[in-house]
């Protein structure tokens, strides 16, 4: 039952993969804490943490 679902689920992260683009046209946006907007470049890899705490 293990591998049918793992077969499942490889069959659907190929096909979410293959409908996605192969790079991204423009830079990814968010806010950090304090409400300011941080920019990532897109002319090279970006490592991305993104770290939440439950308060």
């Amino acid at each position: 039952m293990k591998r049918r679902y793992a077969t499942i689920l490889l069959l659907f992260t190929l096909l979410l993969s293959a409908c996605g683009a192969n790079t991204m046209n423009e830079p990814i946006t968010v806010l950090d804490h304090t409400g300011n907007e941080v920019t990532f470049p897109q002319e090279k890899p970006v490592i991305f943490f993104f770290i939440t705490t439950y308060t």
